[in-house]
């Protein structure tokens, strides 16, 4: 299974503020994406990010995690709308990506629209710019983001993805009363 970890998170006023070791590209796909990522219950903090088309959303979590600043892991799924209920994101009717960790389908039990994000990349998912989906981080304080497919591009040689490469808000604690 391919993951992705972090090498340096740096703190600078620049727009490009982490630096990844990872794996060689599975596919070597020549697209990337970019998505902004907005909390859902204070949209003025969000997060613009790109990853190549053969990264995972396993990945995508993990620079999620990173442009938070959370501190602690914790479950997660996305969730994608079908098309015929494009602004409903009912567990029912949503295409759900779940954490690698959490992820354990059992024959008969499972239903046709749960899968690993550890086996499914962007470039598997025909993202279009404007299309949206949802991130659910800890499913009991329930950190719930919106994504938007923002540009669909070239990989530029000479970049490491992912990357974050804007972000508006400070991030609020993983934790409310938490103090690290």
């Amino acid at each position: 299974m391919e993951r992705y970890y972090f090498a340096t998170l740096l703190r600078q006023a620049s727009v490009k503020y982490t630096t990844w070791t990872m794996m060689p590209n599975r596919k070597g796909s020549k697209i990337t994406y970019q998505l902004k990522v907005r909390l859902k219950r204070r949209r003025s903090i969000w997060r613009s990010v790109v990853l190549r088309g053969d990264q995972t959303l396993d990945a995508l979590h993990e620079v999620i995690f990173a442009a938070f600043e959370r501190n602690d892991e914790h479950l997660y799924s996305f969730f994608f709308p079908n098309g015929s209920s494009r602004h409903s994101f009912s567990e029912k009717r949503a295409k759900e990506y779940t954490a690698p960790q959490g992820f354990f389908p059992v024959s008969g039990f499972e239903t046709e629209t749960r899968f690993s994000a550890a086996s499914a990349t962007l470039d598997d998912l025909s993202l279009k710019v404007g299309q949206t989906f949802e991130y659910l981080f800890d499913f009991g304080d329930e950190w719930w983001h919106e994504l938007a497919v923002e540009a669909v591009g070239p990989i530029d040689a000479e970049a490491t993805y992912p990357q974050i490469v804007a972000r508006r808000g400070q991030s609020p604690p993983q934790y409310d009363g938490y103090e690290e």
